[in-house]
């Protein structure tokens, strides 16, 4: 039995007269014990993915599990056995740390005592400001006290929905560490993010763009399938260089990525010599060229053009 299964969910949205879909017959299903991320921008539809798994949001049409529970027929036994971190913080900012705590360990009927060993590696580095007002703390700190309140009732599977926006490098880094710990424990694990270098954190992934998932594999898997030959070039005139090279016919695509443009061609086998080309006839300084290993934002923008 899969930790969450997913078949053709589809969920739409009324905005004014127009009907807006959210969702469109997404499938996917995830392993226990896995990590498994939802990766894609801002207004893909993860959220609503996240509300119709946790039982929050009904779907217009398919069928969702979680643990084997009906999302819709057994709501009440999901919602107590898994844990769930909105994108949003969610918790009560006039509460101290401490008593957002007890107040979520009441709701599932134990206490911090019973399952501090599994929140105690979180909970310790907050837990020296447990009488400050949870709106008062950090962003990170927020994040690990959110964390601690979605565990602290020892959830199967656990839905973090963008927990690391807004975050800083260095949260975001320990907040992943986290996360594998857990995984070791044992807690299935769906989470959704929008910063395509976390994909790469995950045990599989499903990348999706206005609620269409475009694929579901390893993140080492998902590299291996950009079949296109990828090349990095720069130069003092960074915008009139994309410009030159978008308008170009050989060219498949161009995107900024830091300080270098990221290039593909139709034609892969003649990919150097049509950007020295391009090269060649503008009047660019300092040019850096040299071929690349894609990563996952580079297939992400590959699959959306499919």
């Amino acid at each position: 039995m899969k930790a969450i299964v997913v078949e053709d969910i589809v969920k739409k949205y009324r905005v004014g007269k127009a009907e807006v879909s959210a969702l469109e017959g997404i499938s996917f299903s995830v392993d226990h014990g896995e990590i498994f991320g939802i990766i894609g921008p801002d207004g893909a539809g993860k959220t609503s993915l996240f509300r119709i798994l946790t039982t929050v949001l009904l779907a217009d049409s398919g069928f969702a599990s979680v643990d084997g529970f009906d999302v819709v027929k057994d709501y009440k036994k999901i919602r107590n056995q898994v844990g769930y971190m909105p994108g949003r913080f969610s918790l009560y900012p006039d509460l101290t740390v401490q008593e957002n705590l007890e107040f979520f360990a009441a709701i599932f009927n134990t206490t911090i005592k019973e399952n501090y060993d599994l929140v105690k590696e979180i909970y310790s580095q907050i837990e020296p400001f447990k009488n400050r007002r949870a709106g008062q703390l950090s962003g990170g700190m927020k994040q690990k006290l959110a964390l601690s309140c979605a565990l602290i009732h020892k959830p199967s599977v656990l839905f973090l929905d963008e927990p690391t926006t807004g975050v800083d490098a260095v949260s975001r880094k320990e907040f992943w560490e986290m996360l594998h710990r857990l995984k070791v424990q044992g807690i299935t694990i769906l989470v959704s993010t929008a910063y395509m270098d976390e994909a790469t954190l995950c045990d599989r992934v499903g990348l999706i763009q206005k609620g269409v998932l475009l694929s579901v594999n390893t993140p080492k898997r998902v590299i291996s399938e950009f079949k296109d030959a990828l090349w990095a070039i720069r130069a003092k005139e960074m915008y009139p260089l994309m410009e030159a090279i978008k308008a170009d016919p050989s060219v498949l695509s161009c995107y900024p990525f830091g300080q270098y443009h990221h290039v593909t061609f139709h034609n892969k086998a003649e990919s150097k010599a049509q950007l020295e080309r391009i090269i060649k006839n503008g009047n660019y300084t300092d040019v850096e060229i040299f071929p690349i290993q894609a990563n996952i934002e580079d297939c992400f923008m590959a699959l959306m053009k499919e």
